[in-house]
């Protein structure tokens, strides 16, 4: 059972897996991260400033024009 204080207090666990979630996507420029941000002004593949949270703006902007690059041609891109 679960109890009620594990709702209020994250796990340390979870909380590495969401912050290596986040770094994972910025590393190969996945989803949002794909894009630059206009409101704390880092490039594409770098988390913003709030960390482990993508802003509003920057979510907007990739939603406007979504990559549909896989991580294959990132890879290979980078090899060349």
């Amino acid at each position: 059972m679960i109890s009620p204080l594990s709702v209020l207090i994250p796990i340390p666990a979870a909380d590495a897996a969401h912050a290596s979630a986040h770094e994972t996507a910025a590393r190969f420029r996945q989803g949002a991260y794909s894009v630059t941000c206009p409101t704390c002004h880092v490039p594409a593949g770098v988390l913003c400033l709030a960390r482990r949270s993508i802003h509003p703006a920057r979510r907007g902007l990739y939603l406007q024009n979504p990559q549909t690059d896989g991580l294959v041609p990132l890879l290979v891109g980078r090899a060349r």
